[in-house]
């Protein structure tokens, strides 16, 4: 590439930052603009129902980079804004204040944003993607607070362990009978909603909620449920999933499909436009299929391949789908790729009841995935035989005598 070539990034989260940072690592010496809608630099998300949240982070700790380095790698950030349109055929970008940037290659890193609940007084609820809301949130999390959380997914869960360490009352709603049931299934979903009651938070399964009460002032006062039980609340905390923010894309033509549409190097329907992170829902040799994975460690590592592939080299995006969290005492990460139902069976090794074990999915006798609660360094191991696809003897995986590097 030449020094004259410019490199557009839209969408200054930690995708984009990694991606302006590995285009310099691999050599390209040309113009990189990183363009992102928020005033902050840009930071790492999980902290955000984590440690930050739970104010055991300082705020300066959450940043990809000080303002420095960007300054120092000649990366020029846009921040307070973003690219509202896309000419391809004229390659260059429109921005919200109306002016246009030209581009030798594009790179889409725009993320998602929460899903809203389209019930009355929904305005009222608080969502969490950014670090502005990570505060307002942590704000609410104070002894004899009564909050409910919508959504028993990894945010909810993360959120109501946050909340309940710092002493405040929770209820957690949810429409399926059990936390995290579709990503993990019944067999591990157990594990969590035992974790979150022996930890005194008040589960309401099998139903929706169909009003947020407000007072006059605007105040929540409470939630009504689908079978008109009200529970009072002083908060209410929404975690009901994510969308791609693909409408940029979408208007430019590109293939969308749940996400931008991407081969393995992470390159779209147009050759000079790629995406990482949350929107691309890419071709993954690994695991055999096009998958979008709404993952940190996405947004981490796809942004050396499409650099890469950015400038001219073969890429492959392959790594193993992952993702961690910390909820009280239990630590625990995930490594792999599981369709719901699809796998026929759970291997456990190690001890349930103390939380200390590797749960396995298997089809077919062969792990597609394995999750680590409280036992530590073995996810390469555990990559391995995802990677190896070889059929495995159930009652060796679950024996915690025989080394996963001898199976």
């Amino acid at each position: 590439m030449a020094a004259s070539d410019v490199f557009v990034i839209a969408g200054a989260g930690l995708a984009g930052a990694k991606a302006a940072e590995a285009l310099r690592e691999q050599g390209f010496d040309g113009r990189i603009v990183l363009i992102g809608a928020e005033s902050h630099l840009p930071y790492d998300r999980p902290p955000l129902s984590k440690d930050y949240l739970a104010g055991k982070a300082e705020r300066g700790s959450i940043d990809v980079h000080d303002a420095d380095w960007y300054a120092n790698q000649r990366i020029e950030l846009r921040l307070s804004t973003e690219v509202t349109a896309i000419d391809r055929a004229a390659h260059q970008v429109e921005l919200a204040d109306g002016s246009f940037l030209g581009y030798t290659k594009l790179l889409l890193a725009t993320g998602s944003s929460p899903r809203r609940l389209p019930i009355t007084g929904a305005d009222a609820a608080h969502y969490l993607r950014t670090v502005d809301d990570s505060q307002r949130i942590r704000q609410l999390l104070t002894a004899g607070n009564r909050l409910v959380i919508i959504g028993a997914g990894w945010i909810g869960l993360e959120v109501a362990a946050a909340a309940r360490q710092a002493g405040a009352e929770v209820t957690v709603v949810e429409f399926a009978e059990l936390p995290l049931l579709r990503v993990l299934g019944p067999e591990l979903a157990t594990v969590f909603a035992d974790l979150h009651r022996e930890h005194d938070v008040d589960f309401r399964f099998g139903t929706t909620v169909a009003e947020i009460q407000t007072s006059a002032e605007g105040q929540v006062t409470g939630v009504r449920l689908s079978d008109d039980t009200v529970i009072d609340a002083d908060a209410v905390v929404v975690g009901v999933g994510a969308s791609p923010n693909t409408a940029l894309a979408e208007a430019a033509g590109l293939d969308v499909d749940n996400g931008v549409v991407v081969d393995a190097a992470l390159r779209t329907s147009d050759p000079d436009i790629f995406a990482v992170g949350d929107i691309a829902n890419a071709e993954h040799p690994t695991v055999g299929q096009r998958i979008r994975v709404e993952h940190w460690a996405n947004a981490l590592n796809q942004p050396a391949t499409a650099a890469a592939a950015m400038l001219g080299s073969e890429a492959v995006y392959d790594e193993l789908p992952y993702f961690y969290t910390d909820q009280y005492d239990l630590g625990m990460e995930y490594v792999g790729y599981v369709e719901p139902e699809g796998y026929d069976q759970v291997v456990f090794r190690g001890d349930v009841a103390a939380r200390e074990f590797i749960a396995f999915w298997l089809a077919d006798n062969r792990i597609l995935a394995g999750m680590n609660v409280n036992v530590w360094d073995v996810v390469d191991p555990i990559k391995a035989l995802i990677r190896a696809g070889d059929p495995i003897d159930p009652t060796r995986l679950a024996d915690p005598d025989v080394p996963l590097d001898d199976l």
